[in-house]
């Protein structure tokens, strides 16, 4: 047996908390402002944006997550040449630990934007400390101590709806499971919560919520903030998956005031593969998740704002200047002088009447660790033939008892690369049953008992006890916010760039107005062509800025 793997506290501890040498001191001084605390001072409190990145020259402070209500556990403590902060104040989020003066402190606070030019003008010091903020937030993550806690039954569909959202989110928080956790019936009655209201969240701030919605909680843990109804951006990015978080990062690194919207989480689909072992410099593989938080985190680093999640709704004329202003939720509106759509797919769902009783609970479109942790020593069923479906069956094949694979096609080997395949033959328990498709779903209540599906050339039957239904059976084009924003769809209902509808390769009907990634026509749907994508729209960003710019002096001087 394998000895049990050792936290990233202990084994990259030397680069989650790095002891700056004096003239690494010296260097980032010009970033931040003196400061200093007394012995006992709480300097940074959980749920509450710390002032920025603290350099400490003398005493010493104590870091501490809440580990439950009223009790507190020490991470470590800083002493002269370390650090305090985390991935949180690269954007001015709220602290998900608490720091304390165990003594006298002398230090320098570098502020978030402070930080971010720090990262850029210091790129050996930035490469340094970026290292330790993503491995302390990693570390929080592995802890599952820091961050909101979420209490409800385990298999509760709204449970696991917060659960996945914080997860998608790269929030670290806790999950307590109300019908045999002791501490969460301690909170339970403590609050007062009547059952039939559960779940419930915990936040940091002390907010206690009756099962909010995804921006709810967003705005609970500071993760979502206000828009400036009076700033006006370079560009607006609809859509954080991958073609979207590409396009950010190159715009924000080549100095364009850059906004990304996103009405579900970072990633997109891509964030939802349990494996990409076909991405260039990659050679291991990589989860989609932790490929797409990197991109994520790349993105604040050139000081891009990242609202998620928000949903753009309406695209139009910004009216009182140039550009264009798109209508989100809660009643806000971003102004920007151009628009890029990377909106991607939306899953698709099967044609079956009483699905959506189902969905939440027993039918799922993700294969991540709180599904599998669900199934765990089930049979379970997934439906597909793409290389999605192709990782999702290899990673559950490693958690649960067996894998039903069905398909429609009467093999893999048309869809999904051969890499995949192999490795679904090698599993010995993975069936794949072909030119098959489900027929009925049978359970009460939102749990799912059983599964029905027909061979399509033979017509015969098959009902099993299966629990969990996993769908990945392709995507439709997530445009439907588009319907009235005079953008030119194809009959599929793709965005048309390009050709016969505009001068550059990438934009749309709408001058200013570009499209990119999965939800382009005629786009290569894969992870490395949205990159691609994502990259080459900001050289045509800068050139139609560029033309816009020169042109408005004329128009003023004629007027």
């Amino acid at each position: 047996m394998a000895p049990p793997a050792q936290p990233i506290t202990v084994t990259r501890r030397d680069q989650m908390f790095p002891i700056l040498g004096d003239a690494d001191i010296e260097r980032m001084r010009r970033f931040g402002e003196a400061s200093s605390y007394e012995a006992g001072e709480h300097i940074v409190t959980a749920g509450s944006v710390a002032p920025g990145l603290i350099v400490i020259l003398s005493g010493a402070v104590d870091i501490t997550q809440d580990v439950r209500p009223g009790r507190r556990e020490t991470i470590v403590t800083h002493g002269p040449g370390n650090f305090i902060g985390e991935l949180a104040q690269l954007s001015s989020r709220p602290s998900l630990v608490n720091a304390e003066a165990k003594e006298p402190v002398e230090a320098f606070v570098i502020p978030s934007q402070r930080l971010r030019d720090l990262m850029v003008q210091e790129a050996y010091l930035g490469e340094r400390i970026m290292r330790a903020l993503i491995l302390r937030r990693v570390g929080l993550l592995e802890s599952g101590s820091s961050g909101p806690i979420v209490i409800g039954p385990a298999g509760n569909g709204d449970t696991l709806r917060l659960q996945g959202f914080l997860r998608r989110s790269g929030q670290p928080h806790r999950a307590l499971d109300s019908d045999t956790d002791p501490c969460a019936k301690t909170l339970i009655g403590h609050f007062h919560v009547d059952p039939h209201h559960l779940p419930i969240v915990l936040c940091p701030n002390g907010k206690l919520m009756h099962n909010p919605g995804d921006t709810e909680l967003a705005r609970c843990i500071g993760l979502l903030r206000p828009i400036d109804p009076d700033k006006v951006y370079d560009v607006a990015i609809v859509g954080a998956g991958p073609a979207g978080l590409a396009a950010a990062v190159y715009a924000g690194s080549e100095g364009l005031s850059t906004i990304v919207l996103d009405c579900r989480a970072f990633g997109g689909q891509a964030g939802a593969s349990a494996r990409i072992e076909n991405y260039l410099g990659f050679p291991t593989g990589i989860t989609g998740m932790a490929l797409m938080a990197r991109a994520y985190n790349q993105a604040q680093k050139f000081g891009v704002e990242i609202v998620i999640p928000d949903e753009a709704k309406l695209l139009g004329a910004a009216g009182d200047a140039p550009g264009y202003k798109l209508d989100v939720g809660d009643g806000e509106s971003v102004k920007a002088r151009t628009v890029v759509i990377a909106s991607g797919a939306r899953y698709r769902r099967l044609d079956i009447a009483n699905l959506a009783e189902f969905e939440g609970t027993s039918v799922h479109y993700w294969a991540s660790p709180i599904e599998a942790r669900l199934c765990a020593g089930q049979e379970v069923a997934l439906v597909g033939a793409g290389n999605s479906a192709g990782q999702a069956a290899v990673y559950l094949a490693s958690q649960v008892r067996k894998v039903t694979l069905l398909a429609r096609r009467d093999s893999l080997d048309s869809t999904m690369s051969r890499y995949l395949v192999e490795r679904i033959k090698a599993q010995p328990n993975i069936e794949v049953v072909t030119e098959t498709a489900i027929e009925a779903l049978e359970g009460e209540a939102g749990n799912l008992t059983a599964l029905r599906w027909r061979n399509q050339r033979t017509g015969v039957e098959t009902t099993r006890p299966i629990q969990h239904l996993f769908l990945f059976i392709g995507a439709d084009p997530n445009t439907d916010w588009l319907a009235h924003c005079n953008v030119a769809l194809d009959a599929k209902g793709f965005v048309r760039t390009g050709a016969d509808i505009a001068a550059d390769q990438m934009e749309t009907s709408r001058s200013g107005v570009f499209a990119i990634g999965d939800v382009r026509s005629g786009s290569v749907k894969r992870v490395a062509a949205a990159v691609g994508e994502g990259a080459q729209v900001v050289a045509a960003l800068h050139a139609y800025l560029a033309r816009t710019n020169a042109a408005a002096p004329e128009l003023a001087r004629r007027a």
